[in-house]
């Protein structure tokens, strides 16, 4: 460790040194790259003259469709915006998206799902190329498997997206757009390495079959093998991890420019977390306490533009997904499989643009837990789910000004039949400085507790399902102002939005009641997701970016008969992210980037040691980078920079398999083993280093 220290000292050196010598240099490029965050628009005045690219976007009506003139509010951020602060993974990147967090549900094996504003990550919808690949079991390990040399832009939508994507997209949507092989490089190369002993290799290339065709082939491949125990605690700080990930993908070349793409994914994971005597020869026993995942997962999916005077396009995608695991001596083998077909036609009529489809989702989950047995509790009976649905939407033009959306959305499965759910969208712009929308939806979710709930499978609690869950039900409301002010040849944009969700029959769980049990029922009340979210981005007439972005949240359950709220756990009432960028003359970046949390609710046990709230903390990170004409970049940088952990994350880490917990001298409150209490990464202040080339 000390001579990874050591080195950490020399890259913050050479930092210090890079950047004095950069802020030497004059400063005569004004070439800047537009905001990231600003939503397109073509401003002509006499004196000013502003303009920025006319993004496409597609996740907000389901086919592209100019961002501006969307009523649907779809933030747009491109690999370079993740590029600010290198990550190996999506799961880590979206964090740098404000009123995104990526939340660790687990301290040990480190397990995480991605909240949009205070909701659970099972009412987000992860899309890859607009596909539902990533749902119920692969949301748990799934999203660290995701590459970010696989990503062209992200397109996020915060609120309700049911009309168009199926109702259990409650809380928004996140769709990860890979890269066109008919356009993407050559050659890439990314290697990058920290002072952890971190370790990530991304290769692509691209290659052409005739005129015809384009097929792009990516290997990513991470390693993390050293335990690190710097909290003295004898349980790893960070989860140990060997993964790699295979991806193909060909686009083809049509006439008339239709769309024909199909793209492969392999992924393999063999992932530890656990006490620092851990060996795989341990796997399983009650001896020494580890929690050991692997993970085997297999997806293709593509699109096809049928040849047609009419705009019919037909989706498909299917995912396998096993996953062997034992958390300590409870195993936990399950087995998802995941089919989806959609063809829909779209049409323009008028000031009225027309979209209309069908779709077809079938899910088989089979595991070793209750939650697939059969009434009679013995017999196994792996759940085998066809859901049908079809959907039509009108998105009318009513003047330059007004623009308005309405959407419903029918699905029939045999347990609950018919799921009804209508979309109401509304964009108001009086001119291209001002642009208000409205979004209002419906959601309905059926919970597949053991795979979306990490807690009911790790530490030594005992779950119990007091009831037949019944499905969720959601109302949602969005509101979103985007103001954008001219200042000299620039543009200061702000981003604002409200939201608003009412549950009924949300299922949780009850860690409260019984310290030894996790109790989940149907909520005998409602609960309720509100807040605000704000963003500011300006690109100064010299070459410096800033961005900032805050959210206030106030989620919490309301019970019958009670009149107190109960706060939602891991849910801070303030969080928020920054980035300053500086691009100094030779091609030399800089790059200052992080998120701040406010106290947030965390799960305690009664007379509990460890404080219910958490403090104030903030993850920053800084990057210095150099390009090269040659293709080259060099970069290098400190992640978290103010060297935050949390404390205390593991309860009785001396005693994992509670043998001892009943002891009335040691123990007098009869804490139990808990791993649920972690609330941020592990990972203390480290250095990295890494070298890009790219052929175009």
């Amino acid at each position: 460790m000390s001579n990874n220290f050591n080195f950490m000292k020399r890259i913050l050196f050479s930092i210090t040194l890079l950047s004095s010598f950069c802020f030497s240099q004059k400063t005569d490029s004004l070439n800047l790259q537009p905001t990231l965050n600003a939503d397109s628009a073509t401003v002509l005045k006499t004196k000013v003259k502003t303009s920025t690219i006319e993004d496409v976007v597609i996740t907000g009506t389901i086919k592209p469709f100019s961002r501006s003139k969307s009523p649907v509010a779809v933030e747009v951020y491109s690999q370079k915006f993740f590029q600010k602060n290198p990550t190996p993974s999506i799961f880590e990147a979206i964090a740098m998206v404000n009123g995104v967090k990526p939340q660790l549900n687990c301290s040990v094996c480190n397990t995480g799902d991605i909240h949009i504003n205070g909701l659970e990550g099972p009412y987000t919808m992860i899309l890859i190329d607009g596909m539902p690949i990533v749902s119920s079991l692969s949301t748990v390990y799934g999203l660290s498997g995701i590459p970010n040399s696989l990503v062209d832009r992200i397109e996020v939508v915060k609120g309700p997206a049911s009309s168009i994507y199926g109702s259990e997209a409650m809380g928004g949507v996140i769709n990860i757009i890979t890269k066109n092989a008919l356009t993407a490089p050559k050659l890439s190369v990314d290697l990058m390495t920290s002072t952890w002993s971190e370790n990530n290799l991304d290769i692509s290339t691209k290659f052409n079959i005739g005129k015809s065709a384009a097929s792009l082939l990516s290997l990513n491949y991470f390693s993390f093998k050293e335990k690190i125990d710097q909290n003295n605690d004898n349980f790893t700080d960070a989860a140990l991890q060997s993964r790699i990930s295979i991806f193909n993908k060909w686009n083809f070349r049509r006439k008339e420019n239709r769309q024909a793409s199909i793209a492969l994914r392999y992924l393999y994971e063999d992932r530890f977390g656990g006490e620092m005597q851990w060996n795989k020869s341990y796997r399983g026993s009650s001896d020494v306490y580890g929690e050991s995942i692997y993970t085997n997962r297999a997806e293709v999916f593509g699109l096809y533009q049928w040849p047609l005077k009419e705009y019919i396009v037909t989706q498909f995608s299917y995912n396998y997904h096993d996953q062997n695991s034992f958390y300590g001596s409870n195993p936990y083998d399950a087995l998802q499989k995941v089919t989806f077909v959609q063809t829909y036609w779209s049409k323009k009529v008028g000031n009225h643009d027309l979209t209309g489809g069908i779709t077809f989702k079938r899910t088989f989950y089979d595991d070793n837990t209750p939650g697939t047995l059969s009434s009679d509790g013995i017999t196994n009976a792996p759940m085998k789910s066809p859901i049908w649905g079809a959907f039509v939407q009108d998105q009318w033009e009513i003047n330059e000004k007004n623009t308005l959306l309405l959407g419903y959305r029918f699905d029939y499965d045999k347990i609950h039949h018919e799921v009804h759910s209508p979309r109401l969208a509304w964009k108001y712009s009086p001119n291209p400085y001002h642009t208000l929308r409205f979004n209002f939806g419906t959601g309905f979710r059926v919970v597949n507790l053991f795979t979306e709930d990490h807690a009911a499978l790790t530490g030594s609690r005992e779950v119990l399902i007091k009831s037949d869950l019944k499905p969720e039900r959601s109302v949602n409301g969005n509101l979103n102002y985007i103001w954008k002010i001219p200042v000299g040849t620039r543009m200061l944009q702000f981003d604002a939005s409200a939201f608003y969700t009412y549950f009924s029959n949300k299922i949780v769980g009850d860690f409260d009641t019984d310290p030894d049990k996790i109790i989940y029922d149907n909520l005998h009340g409602y609960g309720i997701s509100r807040g605000a979210s704000l963003n500011v981005d300006f690109s100064f007439s010299f070459p410096l970016s800033v961005g900032l972005g805050v959210t206030y949240l106030d989620v919490y359950q309301k019970f019958d008969g009670d009149d107190k709220k109960s706060q939602q756990l891991h849910a801070p009432k303030w969080s928020g992210t920054y980035n300053l960028s500086y691009k100094f003359p030779n091609d030399f970046s800089i790059d200052f980037t992080g998120q701040f949390y406010g106290p947030m609710r965390l799960p305690v046990l009664p007379n509990d040691y460890r404080p219910e709230y958490s403090p104030f903390y903030s993850l920053a990170n800084i990057q210095v980078s150099k390009s090269f004409k040659s293709g080259f970049e060099v970069y290098c940088g400190i992640k978290n920079l103010f060297n935050f952990t949390p404390k205390d994350p593991l309860m009785r880490p001396f005693d994992p398999f509670d043998k001892y917990v009943d002891d009335p001298v040691n123990n007098p409150n009869h804490y139990t083993f808990d791993t649920a209490y972690g609330y941020a990464p592990m990972q203390s202040i480290r250095g990295f280093l890494g070298v890009k080339y790219t052929l175009k």
